[in-house]
């Protein structure tokens, strides 16, 4: 979808039941995995979207045999033990960052040489933190542009490596890539987590799936420890449905005064939005996780209240609360979010933006690291997404309850959820 979408007001009707794609998070680091492993690896539920198809293009430029049945959301993968098949490959993360920091450490890892290429916007996110420590193992990169960013030549082999130290504030992308590929050094890593996102939620999904994989991973204070595998992996596994993408149809609960189920998600998820539930049931709505999902009871709720509340373990979810928050009864303060200035756009800076644009007061507040929304009237207005797809998918909220918000360049939500205004028309 290009151009504008005009959202038009939803008005009360049934219970909303929907089916949202698989996880992006949980899709290419199953990938990963999958390509690290010994075994030939079907996954199952699979996302398919801009990012998994970088990562699945990268893979097959790399010389993996990937099977790929996008019908039945399946891929089959050959895992190679460690060995990259073609080791003097150049690879296209597009705007992947999740491919971008995974494959860059699996290719020095693992040796070769290789030219990384990837999209303006990428090129923009942060790397050098990464690259600097890969630097001192003993990796040599020639770059193509900026210093410390996408694109680059890099050229690896014999590294000196065994302790590594990441800061985790920045991006905890960085300390995923490290643990999952530390398995291919003959001596393990040991990876340091430093920041204040050491036990963040995205290294807890990364720790869990390599678990789930056959790779033992050791805690020693705020380092982990990850042994050499000679041999790991699944023939089969399957991939939770997106709990990021299932949240905007969730925000709907309070929102709309309505019921709201999402097929297949579970509160044991090992995704960390999972949490954002658990706040929407704060602002009066009651949560039922049964067989067929969790069902989120907002049914007959005709306010709701501002929070005071951290999201640095479920930031993503930071647009989906700022849509909110205007409509709440009281402003809404969310904490400890600084890190997302370094996402698909500064997230922060668009929030302010865009919610200022509809005539909502919303101010940074730097001693929260976050900031603070004050209920108000929304006027008709046209939201710049930044090319970001969350951008994009959380504001549409405001216009399901206002029908005064035109959404620009829809298309962008292609990086994770293709389908999601489609789901969005079937709400009428």
């Amino acid at each position: 979808m290009e151009g504008k979408y005009g959202v038009k007001k939803w008005e009360k009707g049934q219970e909303i039941r929907v089916q949202v794609p698989g996880s992006k998070s949980i899709t290419n680091r199953a990938l990963l995995l999958a390509a690290l492993s010994n075994y030939r690896c079907t996954l199952h539920g699979v996302l398919f979207s801009d990012d998994s198809r970088a990562f699945l293009e990268c893979l097959k430029k790399l010389g993996f045999d990937v099977k790929i049945n996008e019908a039945e959301k399946k891929v089959i993968v050959q895992g190679e033990g460690g060995r990259i098949p073609n080791p003097h490959a150049s690879v296209y993360v597009g705007s992947a960052g999740t491919a971008a920091r995974f494959l860059t450490v699996m290719l020095a890892l693992a040796g070769g040489e290789y030219e990384m290429q990837a999209s303006p916007q990428m090129c923009k996110r942060p790397m050098k933190p990464l690259l600097d420590e890969l630097e001192k193992a003993g990796v040599a990169f020639e770059f193509l542009g900026k210093e410390g960013h996408f694109p680059f030549l890099m050229r690896s082999q014999e590294l000196s490596l065994q302790e590594i130290s990441i800061d985790t504030d920045i991006s905890s992308q960085f300390a995923s890539a490290l643990l999952m590929s530390g398995v291919l050094l003959d001596k393990g890593l040991k990876v340091f987590l430093s920041g204040g996102r050491s036990e963040g939620a995205y290294i807890r999904m990364t720790i869990s799936m390599m678990e789930q994989f056959g790779i033992p991973v050791v805690k020693e204070g705020r380092s982990r420890i990850v042994p050499h595998m000679d041999s790991f992996g699944l023939k089969e596994y399957e991939i939770e449905p997106d709990v990021s993408g299932a949240c905007y149809f969730y925000a709907m609960a309070p929102l709309l005064g309505t019921n709201v189920l999402v097929e297949n998600v579970h509160m044991d998820s090992l995704q960390g939005d999972i949490k954002f539930l658990n706040a929407l049931e704060k602002m009066g709505c009651e949560l039922k996780d049964e067989c067929e999902g969790v069902w989120l009871l907002g049914k007959g709720l005709s306010n709701f209240a501002g929070q005071d509340i951290s999201m640095n373990d479920f930031s993503d979810q930071t647009m989906t609360m700022a849509a909110l928050a205007p409509f709440a009864t009281e402003p809404t303060l969310i904490r400890n979010i600084g890190h997302i200035r370094f996402q698909e756009t500064d997230r922060i800076n668009a929030i302010v933006t865009e919610l200022t644009r509809m005539g909502i007061k919303c101010e940074e507040v730097l001693e929260a690291d976050g900031i603070r929304i004050t209920p108000g009237e929304i006027k008709e207005c046209e939201v710049e997404t930044y090319e970001d797809h969350r951008m994009a998918m959380a504001f549409t909220l405001i216009g399901l309850k206002t029908g005064k918000i035109t959404i620009k360049n829809p298309g962008c939500c292609r990086k994770t959820f293709e389908n999601y205004f489609e789901l969005i028309e079937n709400l009428y």
